[in-house]
């Protein structure tokens, strides 16, 4: 098969996907769509960008076309960040337009009341972060015993982030008998033991290399000290065209390093988990739609970040495992695209470069510094020296014998 009139879909999804320009499947589109309607249980991986959400978001509508109305929650999409619930149901609503299957999204930092209320008014799909739905159900407010379909997706990711608990307890929430389906960018051994759990004869899916990079990304390193990183982003953002994602290791360095380009007349803007939703929507819509040429993200935000066209990943600071270099440098490259993946380092950090490049059989291309790379001004405050007058030694009285003894004698 290799267009998205060839499946067995209905005829209200070949127009809705037709109206959203899909014509094409990709690999994992193409193994993946057909069994998931027949309700096969899946564990699929492959590269970022290639697709993996309309894989499975057509079978969930179609699946449920044929459920009575009114019957409560009938599938589970489980992701590990906002972003990405939040993408999955825009996603999720352009294909189901005209149906009358409906989406709630259950995630932290957004309106509960809201959140329930859609619940209540009948959603047949919930797509949600574990955290948030977890509190629901703990709390009685959702029930998830008429769940036919399970989906998770970046099963990985979630497990990296510690939702391992949630997640069980999520699971034994819903019946045994039900189509579970794992997708994720990576390789699912640390999942293994979940999948083995959860899933019935599963159908295994693999679509090009999940344990590097695409071909499609070219992958270039600087060797730079640490006070001339700022100075070459910037150089880079002069010589080049088109947007940049560029990623910080921490919170913190996210929004300094964001201040610090809107300092030098660049358009950026930060994203990660302490900015509330609102903050996070703006940034990431402004960076969609061109307000800002720069987004600079941490490795938990970026999972929700689904832009096409981003053209620059930097790593302005390392990764903390080689497999979260795999995640960054598939923001860019997608859907066929070339893009280009820098990586900064010091000499310091030559050993982790080497990690990287051993774990995932790669090779960083070295480039070499420019000699105009200006360093970065350290702005210390300045030394006031405050003259304290000197005092006479004040005379103490003592309860024993008639003494005088000076203070600090």
């Amino acid at each position: 098969m290799k267009t998205f009139s060839d499946l067995s879909l209905s005829a209200l999804l070949k127009s809705n996907v037709a109206r959203q320009n899909f014509t094409e499947l990709t690999p994992v589109q193409a193994l993946a769509i057909e069994p998931a309607l027949a309700g096969r249980d899946l564990v699929a991986t492959a590269e970022t960008g290639t697709g993996k959400t309309l894989a499975f978001v057509l079978p969930v509508i179609q699946a449920l076309a044929k459920e009575p109305a009114g019957a409560g929650i009938r599938a589970l999409i489980l992701s590990p960040t906002r972003e990405l619930a939040i993408q999955i149901g825009e996603t999720f609503d352009k294909m189901a337009a005209g149906s009358g299957i409906r989406a709630a999204i259950v995630v932290g930092g957004l309106s509960e009341h809201a959140q329930l209320n859609a619940i209540r008014r009948g959603a047949q799909v919930a797509i949600a972060t574990p955290g948030r739905l977890y509190d629901f159900l703990s709390r009685a407010l959702v029930n998830l015993g008429g769940v036919r379909i399970l989906v998770l997706d970046e099963a990985d990711r979630m497990l990296d982030m510690g939702f391992l608990p949630t997640i069980k307890r999520i699971m034994a929430a819903m019946p045994a008998s039900r189509q579970t389906m794992f997708f994720s960018a990576t390789i699912e051994s640390s999942v293994k033991h979940l999948v083995d759990a959860h899933v019935r004869n599963a159908l295994r899916i693999e679509c090009g290399s999940v344990t590097k990079p695409t071909g499609q990304v070219d992958l270039h390193f600087y060797e730079v000290e640490p006070d001339r990183k700022l100075g070459l982003l910037e150089f880079m953002l002069h010589e080049e065209e088109g947007s940049f994602l560029v990623f910080a290791r921490t919170k913190h360095g996210a929004d300094r390093l964001s201040r610090k380009l809107v300092r030098s007349g660049i358009k950026a803007a930060a994203i990660h988990g302490d900015r509330t939703q609102n903050q996070r929507n703006q940034a990431l819509r402004g960076f969609q739609e061109g307000q800002y040429r720069v987004l600079v993200a941490t490795d938990v935000a970026a999972r929700g970040i689904h832009v096409e066209g981003i053209s620059h990943v930097v790593n302005y600071d390392l990764p903390q495992v080689p497999e979260d270099f795999i995640h960054r440098v598939g923001r860019t490259g997608r859907a066929g695209a070339r893009g280009t993946a820098t990586t900064f380092a010091a000499r310091a950090e030559r050993a982790e470069v080497a990690r990287i490049e051993r774990t995932l059989s790669i090779r960083l291309k070295r480039l070499e510094l420019s000699a105009g790379i200006p360093r970065e001004e350290r702005h210390t405050a300045p030394v006031v020296a405050i003259e304290v007058a000197s005092r006479r030694p004040r005379l103490v009285g003592s309860f024993g014998p008639r003494r005088r003894f000076a203070s600090g004698r």
